[in-house]
């Protein structure tokens, strides 16, 4: 009741001065001021994933990508337009890495959740009957003793399950191995050099002695074996992805001429370390990341643009095209 007469009080001298419509103006600016400031914080943000991976289960996707100290985050979504942030899917301690937490990807695999991802530059694999985990390290540790990042599960036609992923020495390189049964060790003698930098696109003035090809990611069309990867250094503005080409996994991998197939587009800058997925319509599509700004780097940005297959009458084999109209996911509060 007093606070009731205390702004009674207020009012009142303003109307006995004929001064209403002074006040009543001053009335309405201080609730449009309110109304902006409160819309300036419920404002709705872009997804700030790195290294982006999206999985769809159960008629909703889900996103992991690199971004927080404490582990690996997921966020959902009904539409890919709006996500929601679920917290932690892995804790960093549930595992035994304690930094540098990149670049997770997550297949559902008999009913299970495996997580391939990058701690301390080590590969390791987690497992969760959910999608929101929690991810649980499985127990036979890192997948290779020496640095590598960048796991990616590809699975062939046969059943028999293949890691890509990058080790270092010379710069970075895409290396590949078959998968045991356990999905969490390599079969031994089956590791195999793929890429290396070697086409003039790799290669950026600002970033002399960088040499990578990293962000490996594998898919299969018409019978061949299609080995999407990054290169130049992730803080590049001309960081971007290409493409090689081989007719089974055992054979020599042949880069593309027209690489790189993103690259700038739309005026972005530094997109790269991609992975593909399909919408629930069928429809082939390619998460990213890029720059916060042509002058900022973190935290990077993740878009969608759909990707397809293409005959092209100079191209022995269908060309991988990336499309232009850019899905921009958005995150509520």
């Amino acid at each position: 009741m007093q606070t009731e007469r205390l702004a009674s009080a207020n009012i009142y001298p303003c109307m006995k001065a004929r001064h209403l419509s002074a006040c009543l103006s001053v009335v309405v600016l201080s609730v449009l001021c309110v109304l902006t400031a409160a819309a300036r914080r419920v404002k709705v943000s872009q997804l700030a994933l790195a290294d982006p991976y999206i999985l769809l289960d159960g008629g909703t996707y889900y996103a992991y990508g690199t971004h927080s100290p404490r582990g690996i985050e997921v966020y959902s979504s009904p539409d890919l337009k709006v996500w929601h942030y679920c917290g932690l899917a892995y804790d960093k301690r549930d595992g035994d890495g304690r930094h540098h937490f990149w670049a997770p990807e997550v297949y559902k695999v008999e009913g299970h959740f495996y997580m391939y991802y990058t701690a301390d530059e080590r590969l390791y694999v987690a497992r969760s009957s959910s999608p929101l985990g929690p991810f649980r390290q499985i127990s036979c540790g890192p997948l290779l003793r020496e640095g590598s990042i960048d796991a990616s599960l590809f699975v062939d036609d046969d059943g028999t399950p293949y890691l890509t992923f990058v080790r270092f020495g010379g710069g970075n390189s895409v290396w590949l191995a078959e998968l045991n049964d356990d999905l969490c060790s390599l079969k031994k003698g089956t590791l195999r050099h793929c890429l290396s930098q070697s086409q003039a696109w790799e290669k950026d003035d600002k970033f002399p002695h960088i040499r990578v090809n990293e962000g490996p990611f594998l898919i299969k069309h018409a019978g061949k074996y299609y080995l999407t990867y990054s290169a130049n250094d992730f803080r590049s503005q001309r960081y971007g992805v290409g493409v090689a080409i081989a007719d089974s996994l055992t054979a020599e991998w042949h880069k593309v001429d027209y690489n790189p197939v993103l690259q700038g587009i739309k005026g972005l800058v530094g997109t790269g370390h991609h992975s593909f997925f399909r919408t629930k319509r069928g429809r082939l599509m390619m998460a990213f990341h890029t720059h916060q700004s042509t002058s900022q780097v973190h935290p990077r940005l993740t878009y969608f643009v759909p990707v397809k297959f293409v005959r092209d009458a100079h191209e022995s084999q269908p060309r991988l095209a990336v499309g232009r109209k850019l899905i921009i996911p958005s995150l509520k509060p």
